[in-house]
């Protein structure tokens, strides 16, 4: 199973406005987000690296949220090529798993771009004012290791966002597959990827 690494766009950095569409059709529009922390995930439905921690990352969603941090999920995958990632099949996998936060289709790829986002699952956490201020890995979880998924990366930065403190610094990249592009829009940070 190929293994591509998340970019690290580097801390600090503004959080991209996106206006997508949940599985519904209703457009959900990141300026609701307003004076929340926010934390964006860019999942799919048959990737599995996601299926690995999906169960973990469901529950641990319902707990971000009750701390006061907006969870959104986006799915990026070009869906004709992958059809297990339709919007459709996204219903499925959000009613299948109990899906408490919105679950985007990023159908242009253009909001997954604007994050430099590059596989599934990638993670970015933004403070109340849409700074980023984490962006890697759930846990060392993988699907190769015998390591149980615990969320404690990820659940630890958000904690430090809930109390208004900085995460650790030290942040390591997410592993997952890598977002499918469509034909010839691979964008340029991505380039050279596993």
């Amino acid at each position: 199973m190929a293994q591509t690494p998340s970019v690290m766009l580097p801390v600090g950095s503004k959080m991209p406005g996106f206006k997508l569409p949940d599985m519904k059709g209703n457009i959900i529009d990141s300026t609701s987000y307003t004076g929340k922390p926010v934390l964006v995930m860019f999942i799919c439905n048959h990737c599995p690296f996601v299926k690995h921690v999906i169960p973990v990352l469901s529950e641990k969603a319902k707990e971000y949220q009750e701390m006061g941090v907006e969870v959104v999920g986006i799915n990026a995958n070009d869906a004709e090529t992958y059809p297990d990632d339709s919007p459709e099949r996204m219903q499925e996998f959000a009613r299948q798993w109990d899906f408490s936060f919105p679950y985007l289709f990023d159908e242009t790829q253009e909001t997954a771009k604007a994050f430099h986002a590059a596989c599934t699952p990638d993670f970015f956490l933004f403070d109340e004012n849409h700074w980023l201020v984490y962006r890697g890995q759930f846990d060392r979880s993988r699907p190769s290791l015998d390591i149980p998924v615990t969320g404690a990366d990820l659940t630890a930065a958000v904690e430090a966002v809930s109390r208004k403190e900085e995460p650790d610094a030290h942040q390591r990249p997410s592993i997952g597959c890598n977002i499918k592009w469509k034909s010839g829009s691979e964008p340029d940070y991505f380039q050279g990827k596993a």
